[in-house]
């Protein structure tokens, strides 16, 4: 009988043993995948690809009892050799090889040519073939930098006295109402994929009085724009006890700061790789949504069509408009029309036309939706009722607040959209592993 006790000895040498002094002219052990091959006669360069990045290998024919010409692009192998100083290869290390075993090997060549530096193909064929694509180093990359937000929003919430909760994502109806709504047969009874977690981290903040979540959302909207998934990754927080829906946009700042900063620290190689400018999170600034409309209708000539809601290219035009005006990257627009907010939206008790809620745009696109929310139950029912909306379905909701809530907030950020902003790049697909949009359920 054996015991696991949680240790695994392996001869394989890790990585900062590689980019260390000890195994300099020392015997080594490295696995990983052959990214790239260079022949060049009785020498050969073999790029082995590991989850820390490439590291070159040397193949001289007279020293290894293995023939290059048996070599592919795509086999995984475990190497042994000498590591030796080479400032021309990448990381200043190399190792040649004395020994090499296959561990497996592709059946097909390679439809993509992921070992060139910028995958040069159409993002439909990255799409299609993504397992595959994704092996390129900078297609990579990507989604080590959307790690890194991930990793930022849970540390920073943890830092802050959040508790990390996990809601269904299966329900008996939305959070927001409407027809953008996955519907579904669950067990005979009819069923919704969840637009949003609001209702239960709502219901939460009454259990541990600050909550968060990631997880997937689903809209069933019919677009087929480059800004939209009809399954993303919602960042979500709900915080109680606040005595202004700015406190939560002061919470997202400091996570916006936390996440710069561990990303100029951990992630410097990845943001090399991808060339990404960090954008200034220190001091962001805030403006009405009304205000927001005159000014960049003022300034860019452009007649205001819908007083209700901001179009894509007003949002672009305010992200303009302050960083020509204040250098700054991101923008919180508040004070959303009562009208085009869901029902638990406070309104603005200054004028009630307006609510005490927030969006945030980074280089001019919405990523982040928030604001506070109705705590009193009475309040609750009464927007119910002015909206001509039925409290069917909404009873253990409701109830929630029936029995005593603290005036609380929150938001969610759309982790996709927040990558590809960062990122630059003009496509929401880019920065989403396996997307689904209207036409795309596969891979």
């Amino acid at each position: 009988m054996e015991f696991l006790d949680g240790s695994w000895k392996k001869e394989v040498s890790s990585w900062d043993a590689l980019m260390g002094e000890e195994l300099l002219n020392q015997e080594a052990i490295l696995e990983g995948a052959i990214h790239s091959i260079r022949n060049m006669g009785d020498v050969a360069f073999v790029i082995v690809r590991r989850r820390e990045g490439l590291f070159q290998t040397v193949f001289v024919n007279e020293d290894v009892d293995f023939s290059i010409h048996d070599l592919k692009e795509g086999m995984t192998v475990r190497v042994k050799g000498v590591v030796n100083k080479e400032e021309r290869a990448p990381h200043g290390r190399e190792l040649h090889i004395r020994e090499i075993q296959v561990l497996s090997s592709p059946a097909e060549p390679l439809p993509l040519a992921i070992d060139k530096w910028k995958l040069n193909t159409s993002l439909e064929a990255k799409l299609n073939y993504r397992s595959l694509s994704l092996r390129n180093i900078q297609e990579r990359a990507r989604f080590k930098i959307q790690e890194a937000l991930t990793r930022a929003f849970r540390d920073y919430l943890y830092e802050n006295g959040f508790t990390e909760i996990h809601t269904p994502k299966i329900g008996a109806r939305g959070a927001e109402g409407g027809a953008n709504l996955f519907k579904l047969s669950y067990f005979h009874k009819p069923a919704v994929l969840a637009q949003s977690p609001q209702f239960y981290k709502q219901m939460m903040v009454g259990v541990f009085d600050r909550v968060f979540e990631t997880g997937p959302v689903f809209r069933a909207e019919k677009h087929n724009t480059k800004r939209h998934l009809n399954e993303y990754t919602s960042l979500d927080f709900e915080m109680g006890y606040i005595d202004s829906f700015e406190e939560i946009m002061a919470m997202e700042t400091g996570f916006l700061q936390y996440a710069m900063k561990l990303l100029k620290e951990d992630y410097a190689k990845e943001l090399e790789i991808l060339k990404v400018e960090l954008p200034d999170a220190s001091r962001i600034p805030a403006v009405r949504f009304d205000v927001a409309k005159e000014l960049v209708a003022k300034k860019y000539n452009r007649q205001i069509r819908n007083p209700f809601d901001l179009e894509p290219e007003e949002e672009a035009l305010i992200g303009q408009y302050f960083k020509e005006e204040y250098n700054a990257d991101f923008v919180f627009v508040t004070h959303y029309p009562s009208k085009k907010r869901p029902f638990y939206a406070m309104d603005d008790p200054e004028d009630t036309r307006f609510t005490l809620s927030f969006d945030l745009l980074f280089h001019g696109l919405e990523i982040t939706t928030g604001g506070q929310r109705i705590h009193d139950y009475n309040a609750l029912l009464k927007k119910i009722e002015d909206r001509g909306m039925e409290t069917e379905g909404m009873e253990q909701y409701l109830d929630t607040f029936k029995y005593g809530m603290p005036p609380h907030g929150g938001l969610g950020i759309g982790l996709e959209r927040l990558t590809m902003q960062l990122l630059g790049e003009e496509n929401v697909r880019e920065a989403c592993l396996f997307p689904r949009d209207l036409n795309r359920l596969e891979p």
